[in-house]
């Protein structure tokens, strides 16, 4: 595609740039600029966007911001009792309730039923030699994780999902939030989440389980309030499902188109935590985040004024040449890899540990077992989002599965 010397945040949200963003990006990562009048300032440089992350005069509570209903942003779409919205100290309360949950041990514990569940997916492709890797694996996976991690029986696995799939489109910069349709199906979503979670919590309350959810019931009234506990629920199902789906798929792409790196894959497993954190940096899930300015700031001469919203380009920052090396490369023995996907900070992503551990063994084990895998390219779909990015179809015909 060819982009224009002046782009802005319009050319970046053009659907027809959903294939292949990156030349968008990369022309908006040459300084920080501002739009809409001065009250958003979009940054895409490596080094202005950790340093963001990283400073506590900005906040993540967007509710606050001067664009009011722009990009979302509406009181009623950014739930007040999410901690991904909040700053310390209730930020900092509530993370640390559930970080608990996604220690190193926790999540080592969780691999022998993250194997399980690749393995039969797999098993269930070969009978066809062929598979939509976006239902049949990258999906599947953490969702059933995250839903079984949260004690959700297997029978409502399918409707939270296709909640989670309505609640994001509130979430990102390029919905149109005047579309009534819109508006509806995540009214719907965030109505549906509410009450299945209170009704959830009210029988983990008679009945506790060996469940995160049953673990946190028993906090609620000291550490965290009803209205915390069930946003929390919701925040952890929505989040641990869309951007690991993401990741996986992403990383199943990345492998087919360069066929070298899925050959060194498969005869070095040993590589796979290093695929997953290159799969981060060169197409990253979650492509932007916002912060908002607790006072008027700088930004390389750019002004920021107080309570404007500063649009952090993570996918532009993590193939930026003055921050790695050959950066649109895609190199699973990549050194040095201090990409930004997963943020940095207070906000640093609380179920890292978790998405890592999933995509690395889905990755692997594709690498592994599926034979002379072959993408049609002229099927593959994505996602409307212009934030999390991951297609939407992908079929990939195989020669079998081994064992």
């Amino acid at each position: 595609m060819t982009v224009t010397a002046e782009p802005s945040l319009a050319t970046l949200f053009d659907p027809a740039n959903r294939p292949d963003p990156y030349p968008v990006l990369a022309s908006l990562r040459a300084t920080p600029r501002a739009e809409l009048g001065g009250a958003l300032v979009v940054v895409g440089d490596y080094r202005n966007c950790a340093a963001v992350l990283r400073d506590p005069a900005v906040s993540s509570d967007r509710r606050r911001s001067l664009l009011g209903a722009t990009f979302g942003d509406t009181p009623d779409e950014v739930p007040a009792d999410s901690f991904l919205s909040m700053d310390a100290p209730d930020h900092t309360r509530l993370r640390g309730l559930v970080s608990r949950a996604f220690t190193p041990r926790v999540v080592a514990g969780l691999e022998p039923r993250v194997r399980a569940i690749v393995r039969e997916q797999l098993d269930k492709a070969g009978e066809a030699n062929a598979i939509e890797v976006v239902s049949q694996l990258a999906a599947v996976l953490p969702v059933a994780i995250i839903n079984e991690l949260l004690g959700v029986p297997a029978r409502d696995h399918d409707i939270l999902q296709d909640w989670s799939h309505r609640l994001v489109r509130g979430l990102d910069p390029a919905t149109d939030m005047g579309d009534p349709v819109v508006i509806a199906d995540i009214e719907l979503a965030k109505e549906g989440f509410r009450l299945y979670f209170a009704d959830l919590v009210a029988f983990r309350r008679e009945r506790p389980g060996d469940d995160l959810l049953s673990r946190l019931v028993q906090l609620e009234g000291e550490a965290l309030s009803e209205a915390e506990l069930l946003a929390t629920c919701a925040l952890l199902l929505v989040g641990g499902y869309e951007s690991t789906a993401n990741l996986i798929a992403n990383g199943v792409l990345a492998l087919l188109r360069h066929p070298d790196q899925l050959q060194a894959l498969r005869e070095h497993p040993d590589l796979a935590n290093a695929a997953v954190d290159e799969v981060l940096r060169y197409d990253t899930p979650a492509q932007m985040v916002t912060r908002v300015a607790r006072r008027d700031m700088d930004i390389d001469g750019v002004p920021v004024p107080a309570d404007g919203v500063i649009m952090l380009l993570l996918a532009a920052a993590n193939r930026d040449p003055a921050a790695f090396a050959d950066p649109d490369r895609f190199d699973l023995r990549r050194t040095g890899n201090h990409h930004l996907a997963f943020a940095a900070g207070p906000h640093f992503c609380v179920g890292a540990g978790l998405a890592r551990l999933e995509a690395s063994i889905a990755l692997a084990e594709f690498a592994r077992r599926v034979e002379s895998p072959e993408l049609d390219e002229g099927l593959l779909t994505y996602r409307p989002h212009v934030n999390l990015r991951g297609p939407e179809r992908m079929f990939v015909r195989f020669a079998g599965i081994t064992e």
